[in-house]
């Protein structure tokens, strides 16, 4: 790791020291890892870990930039084999320079997925891959033996699309991701920005489940960030992860507010329309070839201000206050059958 990408970076009072070294620890899960995927783990001759956070949001945040630092001192700690951004990181482009190279900066292997709002105000894939370093929009990624397949989401050509942000995996990726799953021994983790099971899927999420499912004995997780939840449900033998914001809950202009003081929402006016955690969030993952599990490390913070359950907003179909919504990633383990 190098922990020399912002020398000038410095942590902000809203944050606080605790937030900054790696927020608290939550209470742990254990889930059950499929059997037939145990012998794909046991492939790799040592453990991997990657440093996971997903849904920054620079250009909305006030302090991303520090909620971004608060993740590298972690990742400094911890030392994992890679770093990874799940999507709607920063904007790609040259007033984002210091954040974006902040990033790149702390790992040789600083991973990047493209989320929706990257490509906002005129921003192309294009921009996300010349800013960012990305080899592809979909890309393969070896890590110690794992491997990370990267898909974007943000393919057009949905046979339900009904307007709004594209949310599809196209058919060039289906054949690429069906390719590589046969190519590739494991074990496979794959990341994405929209969810690929679960609330807010991607519209052909059912046949990329069923391409997952097909190959559960490799496939070992599937990660993705945009929801800003903490969930984490099983599909067709795979379990699939639902990796919190690293700074909010958004609930829209109808529940608008102040949670900072005046002056932070008028130079950053669209914070009225979220929820912030106090903290930053983020996630260790760690798959141990010695005992065939994964073990997610996650993080705990509180609200800044009313909470959405306060505001009375609406939920998804599914989604529980406190449990799904909450600033908070859980720690959990996902075991072997038995264990």
């Amino acid at each position: 790791m190098n922990t020399n990408a912002c020398e000038s970076c410095s942590v902000p009072p809203v944050l606080g020291r605790r937030a900054f070294l790696g927020v608290v620890a939550t209470s742990s899960l254990a889930i059950q890892l499929p059997r037939s995927s145990q012998a794909a783990v046991r492939r790799l001759l040592k453990p991997v870990r990657i440093g996971v956070i997903a849904d920054l949001h620079h250009d909305i945040m006030h302090d991303g930039i520090f909620r971004l630092q608060a993740f590298i001192e972690r990742m400094s700690i911890d030392e994992p084999d890679a770093i990874l951004q799940l999507g709607d990181f920063a904007f790609p482009r040259a007033s984002n320079a210091k954040v974006i190279d902040l990033f790149n900066g702390a790992h040789d292997r600083a991973l990047h997925v493209i989320g929706n709002h990257d490509m906002d105000a005129g921003l192309t894939r294009q921009d996300c891959m010349d800013a960012w370093g990305m080899p592809a929009p979909h890309y393969v990624r070896e890590i110690g033996g794992l491997h990370l397949l990267v898909l974007d989401g943000n393919d057009a050509g949905s046979p339900a699309y009904t307007g709004g942000y594209p949310s599809y995996v196209g058919s060039e990726q289906v054949a690429w991701l069906k390719a590589q799953l046969e190519s590739i021994e494991g074990p496979v983790v794959v990341a994405s920005h929209q969810p690929l099971a679960g609330v807010s899927a991607v519209d052909n999420a059912e046949e990329i489940q069923s391409i997952l499912g097909d190959s559960a004995d490799k496939v070992i997780l599937a990660i993705n960030g945009h929801t800003h939840i903490d969930e984490m449900l099983r599909v067709r033998g795979v379990t699939y992860l639902h990796v919190n914001s690293a700074s909010y809950k958004w609930v829209g202009g109808q529940f608008g507010h102040e949670s900072y003081p005046k002056a932070i929402h008028d130079a950053h006016p669209s914070i009225s329309r979220t929820c912030p955690y106090r903290d930053p969030l983020f996630a260790t993952l760690t798959i141990d070839p010695a005992t065939a599990t994964i073990r997610v490390i996650g993080a705990r913070s509180s609200w800044v201000g009313p909470s959405p359950e306060e505001l009375d907003v609406p939920l998804a179909a599914g989604l529980t206050a406190g449990e799904q919504v909450s600033p908070r990633i859980r720690d959990r383990r996902i075991i072997r059958p038995g264990d």
